[in-house]
C-alpha cells in the first residue's frame, strides 16, 4: 500500500506542471467562452440576429488576415521554447525573431483590406467595423501566448485574459442598448484584449528579461522558412473553418450565420477543455516520448470524447433553448451534427502534436489540412447546387473532420511511424 502511495505522488509530482499547465490553458479558454456566453443571450437580443451575424460574419474575414500575419511562428517558437525553457539568449532570439516577422505582416495585411474594400461593396459599407475587429491582431503579435505555453507558466496568460474579459461584462451591460451600437460593441470587445496585450508585452520585458533584438535578413528568412509548413497547415484549417461562415452567409442569410455561430459555441466549450489536453501534454511529451503513450493518451482520448457527444445529444437542445430562445431552436440539430468534430480534433491532434512534427514530418501536417479544406469546399458546393441545405453544409464540415483522421492514419500506416 505504501509502495502504491508513494508511486502515485512520484507519478503526480513528475506530472505536476503539466497538469497545472492543461488547468491554465483549459481554464483560460474556457472561461473566455463562459463570459460570452453570459453575454450571449443580451447581446443576440439587444443587436438581433441580423446585425450579430454581421459582425461575426466580419470576425470570420479577418480570421483569414490573422493567419497571414502569424503565419505559423507559434508552433516551431513553442518548440524552441519547450526545448530550452530556462535559456534566456535563445528564448531572447525566438522572441525577437517571431516579434519582427509577424510586425513586418501586419501592415501588409492591412493594405489588403483597403484594397478589397474599393472593390467589395460589403466591405465598403462596413469598413470601419472591420479596421476595429482587424485591430485584434495586434493582440496576437504583442502577447505571445506560445512563450509562456512553452515554459509551462500559463497562470499568468490566465489571469490576464480574465482580467480583461471580465471587463468588457459591466461595459457591454452599460453601453450596448440597441442594433445601433454594433461598432461600439465591437470596440468594447476587441480594444480590452489590447490593452492587455500591451501589458503583457511589457511584462515579458521587465519580469521575463526578455532583450528584443535586431534580427538579420538571414535569421528571418530561417524563421520564415521554418514556419512555412505550420503557414499552410493554420491556412488550411482556416479556410476550411472560416469558409463554413463565408458560405452560410453568402448563400443563405446573416440570420444563419448567427443560428451556426450559436452551435459552434455550444461545440467549443467540451472542445475547450479536451483539445487542450494536446497542448498542455506537448512540451512534456516531446522530452520523453513513446508509441506506447502516444497510443495510451489517443485511447483516454476517444473515451472522453464519446462522452461529450452523449452529453450534446442530450442537454444540447436546452442550452440552445436558454441561450437563444425559441427562434434559435435551429442551431440544436447543428450542435449535434458538429459534436462529432471533438472526437476527430482530439484524434487529429495527438497525431500531429506527437508523431508528425516530432518526426519533421511538417508537410504532412500541411497536406492533412489541404486535403481537409478540400473536401468540404467540394462538398459544400455539390450541395448547394443539388439542394442548398444549411443543414448538409453543417454535414459537410462535420466529415471534412474525419477526412483528417482517415489521411493522418493511413501516412502513419504508410510509413510505419508508430511501430
Amino acid at each position: 500500500m505504501n509502495q502504491l502511495k508513494a508511486q502515485f505522488k512520484n507519478k503526480f509530482k513528475n506530472n505536476k506542471k503539466v497538469a497545472e499547465n492543461y488547468f491554465f490553458m483549459t481554464f483560460l479558454a474556457s472561461s473566455s467562452l463562459v463570459i460570452g456566453l453570459i453575454l450571449y443571450p443580451y447581446v443576440i437580443r439587444i443587436l438581433g440576429k441580423e446585425a450579430y451575424g454581421i459582425y461575426i460574419f466580419i470576425v470570420s474575414n479577418i480570421q483569414l488576415f490573422q493567419v497571414f500575419s502569424s503565419f505559423g511562428f507559434d508552433m516551431p517558437a513553442l518548440k524552441k521554447i519547450s526545448l530550452f525553457p530556462d535559456h534566456s539568449q535563445i528564448k531572447s532570439r525566438v522572441v525577437s525573431e517571431v516579434f519582427i516577422s509577424k510586425l513586418l505582416l501586419f501592415p501588409i495585411s492591412l493594405l489588403i483590406i483597403a484594397v478589397i474594400s474599393v472593390f467589395v461593396p460589403f466591405v465598403q459599407r462596413h469598413i470601419v467595423l472591420y479596421y476595429i475587429v482587424f485591430s485584434s491582431q495586434l493582440v496576437e503579435i504583442l502577447f505571445p501566448t506560445w512563450y509562456f505555453q512553452g515554459i509551462q507558466r500559463m497562470n499568468f496568460v490566465t489571469y490576464t485574459n480574465l482580467a480583461v474579459r471580465l471587463a468588457t461584462i459591466p461595459l457591454i451591460f452599460m453601453f450596448v442598448r440597441s442594433s445601433d451600437d454594433l461598432l461600439l460593441y465591437a470596440l468594447i470587445v476587441s480594444l480590452l484584449p489590447l490593452c492587455g496585450s500591451i501589458f503583457a508585452f511589457f511584462y515579458l520585458i521587465i519580469k521575463e528579461k526578455i532583450r528584443l533584438q535586431l534580427c538579420s535578413i538571414r535569421q528571418l528568412k530561417s524563421t520564415f522558412r521554418s514556419a512555412l509548413p505550420f503557414f499552410w497547415t493554420v491556412a488550411f484549417g482556416t479556410v476550411k473553418k472560416e469558409s463554413v461562415t463565408f458560405v452560410i452567409g453568402t448563400f443563405f442569410s446573416m440570420q444563419s450565420v448567427a443560428l451556426y455561430d450559436l452551435a459552434s459555441k455550444l461545440i467549443l466549450i467540451p472542445r475547450i477543455i479536451t483539445s487542450n489536453i494536446n497542448g498542455a501534454l506537448f512540451p512534456n511529451v516531446m522530452q520523453n516520448i513513446s508509441t506506447e503513450r502516444i497510443k495510451r493518451i489517443m485511447r483516454y482520448e476517444t473515451y472522453i470524447s464519446l462522452i461529450i457527444i452523449v452529453l450534446v445529444v442530450v442537454l444540447g437542445y436546452w442550452a440552445v433553448l436558454l441561450l437563444g430562445g425559441k427562434t434559435m431552436l435551429a442551431a440544436y440539430p447543428m450542435a449535434i451534427i458538429l459534436s462529432i468534430t471533438i472526437y476527430t480534433w482530439l484524434i487529429a491532434g495527438s497525431y500531429i502534436n506527437f508523431v508528425f512534427i516530432p518526426q519533421g514530418r511538417y508537410s504532412l501536417v500541411a497536406n492533412n489540412q489541404l486535403w481537409a479544406m478540400l473536401s468540404f469546399l467540394i462538398m459544400a458546393f455539390v450541395s448547394i447546387v443539388i439542394c442548398k441545405s444549411l443543414i448538409m453544409i453543417v454535414i459537410a464540415f462535420a466529415l471534412s473532420h474525419v477526412v483528417e483522421i482517415i489521411y493522418c492514419r493511413y501516412m502513419i500506416s504508410k510509413y510505419r511511424m508508430l511501430e
